[in-house]
């Protein structure tokens, strides 16, 4: 069995992954789990550069196949904001619910039809060998009025999911995973993998 690192701390994402690779003869470990304790700088403009920094200098660190994703919440309304700075809005410490509170305060008056939002997900696979893969994917949904839902992380209470008639945090597991942009593109990346003869 081969073992995976994905470039995260964050236990949900750890779980989503297995979830998702289940059928596949790997084991994904969280970088804390692998006993690496390095901090990445996402300094890269694109979703797609931050993902694949982070893959690349957690694989030089570790010698092993590593998986690192970077995704974000693009509102329309706000020029595509926060984007890739998703993470870091209003400062990487502020608690999600402080910064539900001012993207629904910048969006208080905008109607429904403008409230147009979408989560991206770029995942990046970095191999020893030096070959590299990236996947890509998108959920549409819209910036609800409220927080909702105890499911789910990040900006997800905030997103609403039309075709759901729910918010994202209101989804179970399996309803998320099927949808999710980050799902989606873990199912692309594990097509690209299996290609690889993992």
């Amino acid at each position: 069995m081969e073992t995976i690192i994905f470039a995260t701390k964050n236990k949900g994402k750890i779980r989503e992954i297995n979830a998702i690779l289940a059928d596949m003869d790997v084991n994904v470990v969280s970088m804390e789990d692998a006993g690496i304790h390095i901090d990445v700088v996402e300094d890269g403009t694109t979703f797609e550069e931050n993902a694949m920094k982070k893959a690349v200098e957690i694989m030089e660190a570790s010698g092993k196949i590593t998986l690192a994703d970077d995704s974000g919440l693009e509102i329309d309304y706000l020029d595509k904001a926060p984007g890739v700075y998703s993470a870091r809005f209003l400062g990487e410490d502020t608690p999600y619910p402080e910064k539900f509170k001012v993207i629904l305060e910048k969006l208080k008056d905008v109607p429904e039809e403008k409230r147009t939002a979408r989560f991206v997900s770029c995942i990046a696979a970095a191999f020893p060998d030096g070959r590299k893969l990236l996947s890509y994917d998108t959920v549409e949904g819209r910036i609800a009025y409220e927080a909702k839902g105890e499911n789910g992380f990040g900006y997800d209470p905030i997103f609403y999911v039309p075709e759901k008639g729910k918010h994202m945090a209101e989804l179970s597991p399996e309803e998320k995973n099927a949808i999710s942009h980050r799902g989606k593109a873990l199912r692309k990346m594990k097509e690209l993998l299996k290609k690889e003869n993992l």
